[in-house]
């Protein structure tokens, strides 16, 4: 007999490192579990459309990371590091599948936060695999600048120039006060607006969070680039990963994870003629990746993720 389906979120709350956590669940029960993290200036809606694609095969959890929709908001900077973003998510996944490594899936920000659990030892076990969009590890991307800084050659140097460029944002981020501001008076507003015309995103929902989410999420950035990028730790994974690298984003360019390989030994990697936020609008190819790549580990149909083995073009 099959399990019935969730289409509609059950709500529940989740104790984190000193927060409480606003996390939903979908789909169904009998299939494995998918942990969807969003990202900035996101809350876990973003992950709607992925999720009607997918509910029929997977339970799906997703949550508002600290900072965004119905969780909780701390105030001092130093609450968004990373470690303690790590220990939420460890929180949610001992929380709905304490028995059954889930499948880790996140972008942007998310991504970021995820690789701090993907990379850390005691949460390596937890994990069945780890589907990353547009979000690197911030001290891969450390030890990536010193790679091509030591090059000394014209070409690596205008790679590290072309990203900070692309990166611009988060030096504005780091401005005190005036992002806030600009969030309070009227960006979010114009948000869904900003991403139909400037990143093609067809469909993007109002965000009821949308002001409040914007104007605390900078703290991520403030409380963690700094540190991660100069002082890079060494931050390697067993956990099987699937890099999903849209060509097209504005602000994480594919050159990133030219060595990722170095952090990573089983790395699958997809490369799509897409933006930021293209695919979380459009998801019917990322959820086609996500299930072969889930079958695959699962003892599934293998056949259809072979070709991924090792790092694919």
């Amino acid at each position: 007999m099959n399990a019935p389906v969730m289409l509609e979120p059950q709500r529940f709350a989740v104790k984190g490192d000193g927060v409480e956590l606003a996390a939903y669940r979908w789909g169904n029960a009998a299939g494995p579990t998918l942990l969807l993290v969003h990202g900035y200036p996101d809350n876990h809606e973003v992950w709607l459309p992925l999720i009607r694609e997918l509910a029929a095969d997977c339970q799906i959890i997703a949550y508002d990371v600290r900072g965004a929709g119905a969780s909780d908001i701390p105030r001092k900077t130093r609450d968004y590091r990373l470690e303690k973003l790590a220990n939420d998510l460890e929180a949610v996944i001992k929380a709905v599948s304490p028995d059954r490594p889930v499948h880790l899936v996140a972008h942007d920000w998310g991504s970021i936060q995820s690789w701090e659990a993907v990379t850390e030892p005691r949460i390596q076990p937890l994990l069945a695999s780890y589907t990353t969009i547009s979000g690197p590890c911030l001290d891969h991307v450390g030890h990536w600048m010193r790679a091509r800084l030591k090059e000394k050659r014209p070409r690596a140097f205008g790679q590290v120039i072309g990203q900070l460029v692309s990166s611009w944002y988060i030096g504005f981020f780091h401005t005190p006060l005036v992002p806030e501001l600009l969030w309070r008076a009227g960006l979010a507003r114009a948000w869904p607006t900003l991403l139909r015309r400037l990143e093609g995103v067809r469909e993007s929902r109002p965000n009821p969070t949308q002001a409040s989410d914007g104007q605390h999420g900078v703290k991520l950035y403030r409380a963690n680039f700094i540190a991660s990028l100069f002082r890079p730790r060494q931050r390697p994974t067993e956990v099987p990963v699937q890099l999903i690298v849209p060509t097209r984003d504005r602000f994480v360019r594919p050159q990133l994870f030219q060595d990722l390989d170095r952090w990573v030994p089983r790395l699958w990697r997809r490369e799509v003629a897409a933006g930021h936020w293209q695919l979380m609008a459009d998801p019917s190819r990322l959820a086609g990746w996500i299930r072969e790549f889930v079958d695959h580990l699962e003892g599934g149909d293998a056949s259809r993720a072979s070709t991924c083995l090792g790092t694919c073009p």
